[in-house]
């Protein structure tokens, strides 16, 4: 173990390997979005089972989450992201070759569980190898990379679509080619130096009680403030976020009546800009001037949602929604979340913290979108953006109440 330790390591290429999981975690989204339309048609499946298939991805995401973060604040950062892409290219291989609904179910259920568990064990990696003056901005690259990830599965998809089965297994088969790589390249990275040294603490004895990587932990100070904040936050804005984007060709052909190739080639055009200002916002991220650039986010990521409340439908509020919304979420939505996840607990809570606070928003998330047509349909478009608003409102006010005066950093607290 002390020969791992002593093992150099770019941090950039840790930021660029690990921030992977962001990318296959979005385009494993937009991917099985796209193709489990095709593979309905194809094979015939009622809507009954497309659902519980669709739904399957995102509730197995949550689980895996909690799950990924308590074992990586248990065995290590390194076995236990080697085993979840594992689990993921097995899942995707699955889903490339399935063409009943036992193994379709059974290829999203690993892709889920794969994808949940790498996501915490994956930031914490790239936070514990980070210099303190440039984490910030490493956490925020995987960011960029989740941008990239939606971007490229709706580019495959918008080429593939019309090709049938074989479209679908040509995107489940970039998603295996990719994991693959990753798993050899991960490989190449030793476990975290930090949580080896805080394991070693832990069984000496040295670790607080406080500390041991137990959910109950978060609860207790001087946890608890940062935990609840973030996870309120993280739920606040990841519901309406999700909402739009997994009903945003819905709404923009049911709603205002646009063709489904114009709002595909709207959201292209806006997620790009999403990535770029990410690249913004990672040179002001370590500085003073984070806090200022989160409020700019908020306010613009609000007043997104309240497009269609305040002017209605048509054209011009759809872009404008997507647009503020995508300018919005690069200031004050996941990156910013993935930064102070890492910031506010010490080595062997981070991960189990990470974890609780995506489980707690993805599970959320899966249990709205389940409803969430239904609901436009029965009360009105304007009536569903305002109940959208709101949360993002408590989301925001939540991040602001924890942090708008104090900063978290418990990488020197551990120094």
């Amino acid at each position: 173990m002390g020969n791992t330790r002593n093992r150099h390591v770019n941090p950039w290429w840790v930021a660029v390997v690990s921030g992977m999981a962001s990318y296959i975690d979005s385009c494993a989204i937009i991917s099985s979005g796209t193709a489990l339309v095709i593979y309905q048609q194809t094979f015939g499946l009622d809507n009954g089972q497309f659902g519980l298939i669709s739904a399957a991805l995102t509730f197995c995401i949550a689980i895996g989450s909690i799950l990924g973060g308590s074992l990586g604040d248990r065995f290590g950062r390194k076995p236990v992201f080697s085993v979840t892409m594992g689990m993921l290219i097995i899942g995707a291989v699955t889903m490339i070759f399935a063409q009943t609904f036992p193994l379709l179910l059974l290829g999203e259920i690993l892709m889920g569980l794969g994808v949940g568990a790498d996501l915490p064990v994956s930031l914490a990696t790239i936070a514990e190898e980070a210099p303190d003056d440039k984490r910030g901005k490493m956490l925020l690259f995987s960011d960029i990379l989740w941008v990239v990830g939606i971007v490229v599965a709706q580019g495959i998809g918008a080429v593939v679509g019309d090709w049938g089965y074989l479209g679908g297994q040509i995107m489940f088969t970039q998603l295996a080619v990719v994991s693959i790589l990753v798993l050899i390249a991960r490989q190449t990275i030793p476990e975290s130096p930090v949580w080896i040294k805080a394991h070693e603490d832990r069984l000496a004895g040295k670790v607080s009680e406080q500390a041991q990587g137990k959910i109950s932990d978060l609860f207790k100070s001087p946890y608890a403030k940062p935990f609840i904040a973030l996870a309120i936050f993280y739920i606040g804005t990841n519901i309406p976020a999700n909402s739009l984007g997994q009903f945003s060709t819905w709404i923009g052909a049911n709603v205002v009546s646009l063709p489904i190739s114009v709002v595909s080639t709207i959201g292209l055009i806006c997620y790009p800009i999403r990535a770029i200002l990410d690249f913004v916002f990672m040179k002001f991220v370590d500085t003073d001037k984070r806090m200022p650039l989160f409020y700019m986010g908020a306010a613009l990521y609000l007043l997104g949602f309240l497009m269609f409340p305040l002017f209605g439908a048509s054209t011009v509020t759809y872009v404008a929604t997507q647009l503020l919304y995508c300018i919005g979420a690069a200031f004050a939505f996941e990156g910013i979340l993935k930064v102070w996840m890492q910031e506010c607990f010490p080595t062997l809570l981070r991960t189990t913290a990470n974890g609780a606070i995506v489980f707690s928003s993805r599970f959320l998330c899966a249990v709205a979108g389940s409803f969430t047509a239904t609901f436009i349909a029965v009360a009105g478009y304007k009536a569903a953006f305002l109940v959208l608003s709101l949360l993002c409102l408590i989301g925001f006010a939540a991040a602001i109440w924890a942090f708008h005066g104090e900063r978290y950093n418990a990488f020197d607290d551990a120094e």
